[in-house]
């Protein structure tokens, strides 16, 4: 008969197979939601416990050394100590002998008594001591990388492209708790009648200043509004950006060429009214029928969703079938570390290169369907300058044909258009600018 684990254990299991197997520590969380019977504060523990101890992981590490010195650890006791000492350091709510003492229960469970003893032993020395200082590293580039928990090839990178304090900037945000924001379905309710809605429900949110759709989630849990999923979808206010560069009319024929999980896919079908029409494809079965789950929710049918890899669409359309073509290219997801801390150590400046030729495959091979009066707007979750400059200016040279939109810049919010991410090829935004998920957008016409 198996028994109840308790949070911390199911914290601790989900942060071993993130760490051993690289599973989405997001998804981890929402299957084990679904599988065990937790209570909603035991909920956001253990949400609390699993993206902390992942945002906070090098820092951590750092601390344990301090500790334990060049003694080899298995990982699942790393990890542990991990997760008590982010409570015991970042979590004041949490008492130090609760965690102590459910760290020595599992660890005796787990393992031998040795390993135990050793567990109480160096987390008993971390209550009497307190944790080491960060300011002793000398190296200004490898303190903020422990200090922020970002890998030192990926803080090296961002300083080469953006300079010491833009990359400091971006990297304490990314390990500050991410904002809930909405995108309210306006075919069936505007923004006003949905916040004066939440209100009722004890939700606040305040109006989101890059789309006339979004709200921020300020007070309360929007999971649990009655508005939610048919009314209300869950997406980040620069990510909605994407949508009203495309500027999609009801009249048109839209191509959103890798379209999964669908956020953008729907948003651009209520831009049109739900009319007009709109291609979706994604490469992976699995996450097309997301896109065409969402859809239905939201009750939007002016969406055909397929299964196929966009660097073959000539195949299936004739050139110049596209009034807009939206490339929300594969990235490495570098501007959702807020959400997805994993990423950040699942990464490599290989990946990037790699994912840099995925994307210009991409941009060739969409090019030939815009329409000579169309738009093609090119978008990445990234803030690496190889994904998102550089693609462009590559672009430009290879298709001279080409050029930015002079109106991307003049239709961006008026919030937008003093930010330093801007460039002669698009918006580069970061993190810490909105405090949301960093975007590249730029949008390209052919030249008149």
């Amino acid at each position: 008969m198996s028994t109840v684990k308790t949070v911390r254990e199911i914290g601790l299991n989900i942060l071993e197979r993130v760490s051993q197997d690289g599973s989405f520590s997001h998804i981890l969380i929402n299957q084990t939601m679904a599988k065990h019977d937790l209570k909603v504060e035991d909920r956001g523990l253990l949400t609390e416990l699993v993206y902390g101890t992942l945002q906070r992981q090098m820092t951590l590490d750092y601390y344990i050394k301090q500790f334990v010195g060049k003694k080899k650890l298995d990982q699942w006791v790393r990890i542990l100590l991990r997760m008590s000492l982010y409570q015991m350091v970042y979590l004041s709510r949490v008492p130090d002998h609760a965690v102590i003492n459910e760290a020595v229960t599992i660890a005796k469970a787990r393992g031998h008594k040795g390993i135990s003893g050793f567990v109480n032993g160096v987390l008993r020395q971390a209550q009497r001591e307190g944790v080491p200082s960060i300011d002793d590293i000398e190296d200004p580039i490898k303190q903020l990388a422990v200090r922020t928990s970002h890998p030192t090839w990926l803080v090296r990178r961002w300083i080469d492209q953006y300079g010491f304090e833009t990359t400091q900037a971006m990297c304490e945000s990314n390990i500050q708790s991410k904002q809930v924001a909405v995108r309210v379905q306006p075919l069936r309710m505007t923004r006003d009648e949905a916040m004066q809605s939440l209100i009722e429900e004890g939700i606040e949110t305040e109006r989101s200043r890059l789309s006339p759709q979004g709200l921020i989630v300020t007070k309360g849990n929007v999971l649990h509004s009655q508005l939610f999923p048919d009314y209300l979808t869950i997406q980040d206010e620069t990510s909605m950006l994407v949508s009203e560069m495309v500027a999609p009319t009801g009249e048109m024929t839209v191509l959103d060429a890798c379209s999964a999980p669908g956020g953008k896919t729907t948003h651009l079908a209520e831009k049109m009214n739900n009319e007009g029409s709109i291609y979706a494809y994604d490469l992976h079965h699995n996450k097309i029928k997301l896109v065409q789950e969402k859809a239905e929710t939201l009750g939007l049918t002016n969406v055909a969703v397929h299964t196929s890899d966009s660097r073959h669409l000539k195949n299936l359309h004739s050139d110049a079938t596209f009034d807009r073509i939206l490339l929300d290219a594969p990235c490495t997801g570098l501007g959702v570390l807020r959400s997805k801390p994993d990423i950040k150590y699942q990464k490599s400046e290989q990946n990037i290169s790699e994912l840099a030729d995925v994307q210009a495959q991409l941009l060739d091979a969409v090019l030939p369907l815009l329409k000579q009066e169309g738009h093609l707007i090119y978008s990445t979750c990234t803030v690496d300058q190889e994904e998102n400059e550089q693609q462009i200016h590559a672009l430009l040279e290879r298709h001279p044909d080409l050029e930015v939109d002079p109106t991307f810049f003049s239709d961006l919010p008026v919030e937008c258009q003093t930010l330093s991410g801007l460039s002669s090829v698009g918006l580069q935004i970061f993190p810490h600018d909105f405090q949301a998920d960093g975007f590249f957008i730029t949008r390209l016409r052919y030249r008149k």
